[in-house]
This record gives C-alpha cells, structure tokens and sequence, in this order.
C-alpha cells in the first residue's frame, strides 16, 4: 500500500502491519494495525489526547475506528489503554484477565491515568486473554504470551509466521526494560525475558521506540540488565532490618482475624 512519504507517523512494517503514532506527546505510545481477511486488529491505543491522530492515520490508510474489529491492549497502563472509549460499541475489547480487572474496576494505583495528566474512562474488557490464546483475523494469527514483570497483566503478541513479536513496555529496542511498575517484580521480569529469548523472534515491536532487528542481542542485554537488577535489588534488602515493618504487618493482621 501506498503511503505518503511525508507522514511520518505511520509506517508500514510488513504487508498490513502498521505501526501507527499518537500526538507526540510525552509518554505517547505506538499502536499497531494488522489488517486481516475477516477483520483488522489493533494493538494498543494510546493516551486519550491520541485518538485524534490516531483516527487521521487510520484515515490514511483508508479506515476507520469502525472498521477495527478487535483491540487488544498489552497492559493496563492509561498510555495504553486511553483510546479505547473512542472506538465504537461494538469494537471487541481484549486483555490479559488480571489487566482486565484492574481495569474494570479502575484501579488507579495500576492505570496511573493522573500520572500522565489523564483520567481512565470506565469501559469493559470483553474477552480475557490467557497465556497461549490465539488471535486469527484472517491471513495472520497471533499467539498470546503472558509477560509479567512490567506489570502483572502484560501480554507480548507473537506471529509465528514471520516471527514477529509485538512487545508492549516489555522490552524495547536495544534491550532496554520498560521499567517495574505496580504489580509488577523483577523475578517475573527474568522470567519472561528468559522465555522470550527462548523463541525464534526477527523482529520486535515495541510500544515506544524505534523497532528492533536484533531480538537476540536485545533479550542478552534485557536478561544481563534484569539480574543486576535483582541482584542490586536483593543487595538493598540485606543492608534494610525490615523486621519491624513485617513485625506491625503481622501484629495487625493477628488483630484483624481475632475481630472477625
């Protein structure tokens, strides 16, 4: 398909994959397009200020926010999930089940939507994803993986095909981490960086960023980055006498389970 070499905001990674920008501003996340035989999928949303930009770029390409058939959101962070309310009611809504939950029952403690200057609009999720859910819009199937770490309800999408790896705020180019963010850890995030460098990935497609072309390079770097990490991490707690803290968390809950 062709695009207008001017705008930069949309390129075309492979045959009907876009990768699609918000409003440049700070925080601003990429959304991807796979257009299917049967129906087109988008991956993430952006904040709410994006839904402007990102309704001209599908307008570009020829569509609408109507025309999207399903969205699947990598986490449950507002960056992420914003745009979501401008897509019409009968767009199908999909997410890990735990980012699902906190999204419906709009935890701001997670959404952070007032530290991006935003409010989380209350919307639903309408199928709950699981670790190896298939997606299959007709020409391309996604697999689902559950990658905690980030967070806990953070999906990166495979397509096997082309070995493809949409990554969210898992791990950027240059195996840069997206950071530990509340429910997440960083023994999950070894975790899901061990089984991401296990799988035959060409291409990652991260949700800020430039994309990567050296996935394996990216996941050594991400894995080395990630133990440090823990092991600075596990080297703060031993010099921290946590005792008392753990001592009134004990004696509180004592208390509480004698109440009832």
């Amino acid at each position: 398909m062709a695009i207008d070499p001017g705008n930069n905001d949309i390129v075309e990674l492979k045959e009907n994959i876009f990768q699609l920008s918000g409003a440049k501003a700070a925080g601003a996340c990429k959304a991807y397009l796979v257009k299917g035989r049967n129906k087109n999928l988008m991956i993430d949303t952006g904040l709410p200020s994006d839904a402007e930009a990102i309704g001209r770029q599908l307008h570009v390409l020829g569509l609408s926010v109507k025309d999207i058939g399903i969205v699947v959101l990598t986490h449950e962070h507002i960056d992420h999930i914003g745009g979501v309310p401008f897509f019409p009611a009968g767009t199908v809504v999909a997410a890990h089940i735990m980012a699902a939950n906190k999204i419906g029952l709009q935890d701001e403690f997670v959404l952070m939507g007032k530290a991006f200057g935003h409010k989380a609009d209350d919307f639903h999720i309408d199928i709950h994803l699981h670790h190896g859910t298939l997606i299959d819009v007709g020409g391309c199937v996604l697999q689902t993986l559950h990658t905690p770490g980030h967070c806990s309800g953070s999906v990166c999408l495979y397509e096997p095909e082309r070995q493809l790896l949409f990554t969210g705020d898992t791990i950027f180019a240059g195996g840069t981490l997206g950071g530990i963010f509340p429910s997440g850890n960083i023994s999950d995030y070894v975790g899901t960086l061990q089984q991401l460098s296990n799988m035959k990935v060409k291409e990652l497609y991260p949700g800020h960023g430039r994309i990567s072309t050296d996935p394996e390079a990216d996941f050594d770097r991400a894995i080395r980055g990630s133990i440090r990490l823990m092991s600075d991490t596990r080297t703060l707690f031993s010099a921290l006498d946590s005792r008392a803290e753990f001592g009134y968390i004990m004696r509180s809950t004592a208390a509480y389970s004698r109440r009832v």
